[in-house]
């Protein structure tokens, strides 16, 4: 996985993917580590981050209108998902343009608020071992291959920093805005 240490090239990705690569650069200086160690520092980050929240903590929202913590985590997953279907792909070859998702469309369709906090962590633990599986049995060549994905370019390199960044992203809004002082208990 050593060739995707590389922060991936602006030609690699949508615009919107910059801030989860910020985070993911973020993230390797203050680790110091490769992005095959974050990617699997983050899960267990995220369970100790949420080993004493109570469910009635998961079951908000952080203000009127947010999705609760409980739909913000299956959302987590859902887009590794759909992030490392679209690394598989292209990493295959396969230059069928991929459409994109509605994220807003999805989280109600989710059901996540009728699942336990536990539940959904394992959830996202499982979709991460399945990710570094794809990723470490990858080619180093895969890295640089492109295609297309909700109507932009984008690389294997830049869909696993996204990954980790997406993660990144979430890990913070859960420190900062989920589990904030006025929200515990």
């Amino acid at each position: 996985m050593t060739t995707f240490q590389m922060y991936p090239a602006a030609s690699e990705h949508a615009p919107y993917a910059a801030t989860y690569l910020q985070a993911t650069a973020e993230a390797l200086a203050a680790s110091g580590g490769t992005l095959e160690a974050l990617l699997t520092a983050q899960p267990e980050a995220l369970q100790a981050l949420l080993a004493d929240v109570p469910e009635s903590v998961a079951q908000r929202g952080y203000a009127p209108g947010k999705w609760t913590l409980l739909e913000s985590l299956v959302h987590v997953a859902d887009t590794e998902r759909v992030f490392a279907y679209r690394l598989l792909r292209i990493a295959r070859g396969d230059q069928t343009p991929l459409p994109g998702f509605d994220q807003d469309a999805w989280v109600p369709l989710s059901s996540a608020n009728s699942r336990s906090l536990a539940s959904v962590v394992q959830e996202i633990v499982a979709v991460r071992q399945a990710t570094l599986a794809l990723l470490t049995s990858l080619e180093p060549a895969v890295a640089d291959r492109t295609g297309t994905a909700g109507g932009h370019s984008v690389s294997v390199r830049a869909l696993a920093w996204m990954i980790a960044g997406h993660f990144a992203h979430h890990l913070t809004l859960t420190r900062t805005h989920y589990l904030g002082a006025d929200l515990k208990g």
